[in-house]
């Protein structure tokens, strides 16, 4: 299944470096190009905030604190139309960029100012790396609350592309920013290693607390999918004051996998003799994954004669599995090691969630198929009821990403927008510690 997800999204489950984030097509001939001096969150006269990113070299994107959001591309004399979230179609919506540069904007003929913020650059030391980092705060000089992002397995520039750098200040919270390690402007190996991560999370925290000086507050993380195991992770280590989970896993990735391909199963209408013999695919699979690709070939071929043939076996994706089931060996030998490099496969999340103290919010897709959360809702729930200081919600329309989403006629997913109370639950409890109720 092929869905047009946006170049980035917070932290993408395992197999999103294999559908490689792609955008949409566009017409180079009437391409008009991005200037990056638009990029920034504006205050509309009418007190709604809509913050403006760079989407690819020709289009934009806009985001709103609703979870609207939309794909500009150019039209005319610095006007620019927009589609539906990240579909292809008209949503009616259009705005002036002519005067973005000074600061101004029209969106739908309402203007908008450029909100100030006090930014700092900075890079610093994360063990063998150096990483590339921003501090983001509100104007003037009171304390703040500040959380650190996080990053989920994409190797894009969070610096560039991470959205919630301004949306969290336009709120009063300070937010720190960096570009994972061996991405964007940072050194290092690239690694899906938790713990290498987590200890880079923690780097990035200290060195976000020495930028804020005086105006540093309660200081945290927020975390997409795979951020999702490095965060708690980072909070074991050395606490924060909260942590806020998006879209992740209280499961290991071997066992995502395994949920991922239950769910293809049970979805499409088989019940449990053909989810049986799907996890069985599901432990080919991982024998391949757990050697690094160098082994488990000939029982995957076995797999694939006996059941290739039956009509559920077309359905089983996974989060990984379809791309060992579809590829043949000798790619899978070159390529698989770069995918996950250094990734636990069979990590234990429970351990230091049991053993965690910081206030936690998660926030989980119930259409995910990418990274099912229904297990994790139900760990969630056991820790809460232990007394861990956990709360979590469940968007019931929103899959990974935290993107709602219409299904096309050929049964992919088309993602429309985030829901409504998924930016105002993350920006209370960064604040006050608790979600408001609505």
């Amino acid at each position: 299944m092929i869905r047009p997800l946006p170049p980035l999204i917070q932290g993408i489950a395992l197999c999103a470096l294999l559908a490689s984030g792609s955008l949409w097509p566009r017409d180079a001939s009437a391409a008009e190009p991005t200037d990056r001096a638009c990029i920034g969150s504006y205050r509309l006269s009418d007190g709604r905030d809509v913050d403006l990113a760079v989407s690819d070299e020709s289009h934009y994107r806009w985001r709103m604190k609703d979870g609207t959001s939309g794909k500009l591309s150019g039209a005319a004399r610095g006007a620019w139309v927009s589609t539906l979230g990240w579909t292809d179609r008209a949503d009616g919506h259009r705005v002036d960029l002519r005067d973005c540069a000074r600061g101004r904007i029209a969106f739908d003929r309402i203007a908008g100012e450029r909100l100030k913020f006090e930014v700092v650059e900075t890079s610093f030391q994360a063990g063998d790396a150096t990483l590339a980092g921003r501090l983001v705060l509100p104007a003037g000089d009171d304390a703040v609350p500040i959380v650190v992002l996080v990053h989920g397995s994409e190797r894009d520039s969070a610096r560039d592309y991470y959205a919630l750098q301004r949306q969290f200040p336009s709120e009063g919270i300070g937010a720190f920013v960096y570009d994972k390690r061996g991405t964007g402007a940072s050194t290092g190996r690239y690694t899906q290693n938790f713990l290498t991560l987590a200890n880079d999370a923690i780097a990035a925290l200290r060195e976000a607390r020495r930028l804020a000086g005086t105006r540093a507050g309660r200081m945290g993380y927020q975390a997409g999918s795979q951020g999702g195991w490095v965060a708690p992770l980072a909070a074991r280590i050395e606490p924060a004051d909260f942590v806020i989970v998006s879209f992740g896993l209280a499961v290991s990735p071997l066992d995502e996998d395994r949920e991922a391909i239950a769910l293809d199963m049970s979805r499409r209408g088989y019940g449990p003799d053909v989810v049986a013999k799907a996890m069985e695919v599901a432990d080919a699979t991982a024998v391949v994954l757990q050697s690094d690709f160098r082994e488990g070939y000939d029982g995957l071929a076995k797999i694939k004669q006996r059941y290739g043939a039956e009509p559920w076996f077309k359905f089983v994706r996974g989060n990984v599995s379809f791309f060992i089931l579809e590829k043949p060996e000798a790619e899978l030998r070159t390529v698989g090691p770069t995918l996950f490099p250094g990734t636990p496969l069979d990590y234990d999340a429970m351990p230091v969630l049991r053993n965690l103290r910081v206030p936690q919010l998660w926030l989980l897709g119930g259409e995910d198929i990418d990274a099912p959360s229904a297990e994790t809702v139900r760990r969630l729930t056991g820790l809460a009821q232990a007394g861990a200081p956990i709360r979590h919600t469940v968007f019931p329309h929103a899959e990974h990403g935290m993107y709602e989403f219409e299904v096309g006629a050929d049964g992919s997913r088309l993602s429309t927008r985030q829901p409504a109370d998924y930016f105002p639950q993350m920006r209370d409890f960064i604040k006050s510690g608790s979600v408001q109720p609505r």
